[in-house]
């Protein structure tokens, strides 16, 4: 074989090899990639904000939460990373895509939520651009879960951008689903609103926060709920 052609066909296996590489490092698989999507609407003033971020801190550091990743699945391991939200083009994730499999990585989740400062501090009530946002970044992660859910905590109804419905409707048909944490501080009937409107997709499920001081009893219930659950 001349040597044009060996030179040639040694280079394309080079390219060959780094795309494929490439593409197993894009899609290490988990049993579920979750978006954890917290409300900095001006409702939410420091002190609510704060009990937020302690509660899902909280939740990762508890041994149940691990206990459900553990056996949520065959990879026995998940993909978090956090959002916050406020208006209809007010979205920023301050914690990147994680691996959380194991004591130290779920102990690392949480200090990084303790650590990421409050970036937003009013703008709206959009869930549905929070939803919208979260849809974005399923792509950009370097993991493939068997589920992707959106996990939408807020203390408002959708006030600003599209519909709320239309964006859970296109997230649902993208195979995402949708939960909901409702804090009923401000709007008592904001449970029924996630029902009705917010929450999405196979086994959807929303669990309400009476106020802020049981948003971390809420959250950890939910996220045992949301791990542990199977397609």
């Amino acid at each position: 074989m001349p040597a044009f052609h060996l030179i040639r066909r040694f280079v394309l296996a080079i390219v060959l090899a780094v795309g494929c590489g490439g593409q197993v490092a894009a899609q290490t698989a988990v049993d579920l990639q979750l978006v954890l999507a917290v409300d900095a609407s001006g409702s939410v003033d420091q002190q609510r904000f704060n009990l937020q971020k302690q509660g899902y801190a909280s939740a990762f550091r508890n041994p149940r939460v691990l206990r459900a990743i553990r056996t949520a699945g065959s990879a026995g391991a998940i993909a978090v990373t956090m959002v916050q939200w406020t208006g209809p083009r007010l979205q920023i994730q301050v914690v990147p895509w994680a691996l959380v499999s194991d004591e130290a990585s779920t102990n690392a989740l949480a200090a990084a939520i303790e650590n990421a400062p409050r970036q937003l501090f009013g703008g709206g009530t959009s869930i549905s651009g929070a939803i919208d946002h979260a849809m974005q970044l399923f792509p950009e992660s370097p993991y493939h879960g068997t589920r992707r859910v959106i996990d939408i905590s807020g203390d408002g109804s959708n006030n600003s951008g599209r519909l709320v419905t239309l964006a859970r409707d296109d997230a649902v048909s993208a195979g995402v689903g949708i939960n909901g944490l409702p804090i009923l501080t401000i709007e008592p009937g904001l449970d029924r609103y996630y029902a009705d409107n917010v929450i999405g997709g196979p086994g959807a499920f929303m669990i309400a926060a009476e106020n802020y001081e049981t948003f971390a009893d809420a959250i950890l219930k939910k996220l045992i709920t949301e791990i542990a659950m199977r397609d």
